[in-house]
């Protein structure tokens, strides 16, 4: 059961944001879309990954953040989330009864921009969506960081290395616009998850971790002179330029 003891008891009045969930279980659907609809969001459900895909192809009706599950029939939320990687950044919300460290990472590592193990407090799912669109709606900042070959459009939302524009998750653009802004100085995990993730870091909380190894793998892809980020032990992650290229 996804709901624990608890009933949602304000109505949003912000402005409506449009919510897909893809979840074969119609009852927690329905719980879950009654949930974020009382918060003031646009709620749609599907049943399976085909529909969920075939929904963000609808330029009318494509959502600003999808909550996805990982068992469902036909192709299951790893291989629908890895399908619409290859053509859409809108956040992704896994929401799944498989909480195992492993499944998380896995889940993370195909795409998502966060996790969540069912059961789960319905507060924290709607701070988790909530997180995810105030990132996609942050108001544009002048500061567009350029280091070395990378150039960074803050309110685009958009990064290029050289001439190629890399596709990037929410979360990984997020953690190369955090990492690029203090360039040349260490950022603790827990900032960074404050700032990419929108929640406190928690214990063994890999999350962040593996959203870095994938924004270090495609920026490793895009050029040999992209910048790198370093792990530093006990303390976080610095971005550096690669040596005898200029920031």
């Amino acid at each position: 059961m996804l709901f624990q003891d608890e009933t949602p008891t304000t109505v949003a009045t912000r402005a409506p944001f449009r919510v897909l969930i893809a979840d074969d279980d119609h009852e927690l659907c329905e719980l879950l879309a009654d949930y974020l609809r009382l918060e003031g969001f646009d709620v749609d459900t599907v049943a399976d990954g085909v529909s969920a895909m075939a929904r963000l192809a609808h330029a009318g009706a494509c959502p600003d953040l999808l909550i996805l599950d990982i068992t469902m029939p036909g192709p299951d939320g790893l291989q629908t989330l890895r399908e619409l990687r290859l053509h859409y950044q809108l956040p992704v919300i896994m929401l799944s009864a498989r909480g195992e460290a492993m499944d998380r990472v896995t889940g993370l590592e195909f795409g998502a921009d966060d996790y969540l193990a069912k059961p789960c407090l319905p507060r924290e799912l709607l701070a988790r969506v909530r997180a995810q669109l105030r990132r996609q709606l942050a108001p544009a900042v002048s500061e567009n960081p350029v280091i070395g070959v990378l150039q960074i459009h803050a309110a685009a939302r958009r990064a290029r290395v050289g001439e190629d524009e890399l596709q990037l998750t929410a979360a990984e653009f997020g953690l190369l616009l955090a990492l690029a802004r203090q360039a040349g100085r260490v950022v603790d995990k827990a900032e960074l998850t404050r700032k990419v993730l929108g929640r406190d870091i928690e214990r063994f909380d890999r999350s962040l971790d593996v959203h870095v190894s994938r924004l270090r793998r495609k920026l490793a892809d895009a050029s040999p002179l992209a910048p790198a980020i370093e792990a530093v032990r006990g303390a976080g992650y610095l971005m550096h330029v690669p040596a005898g290229v200029a920031a």
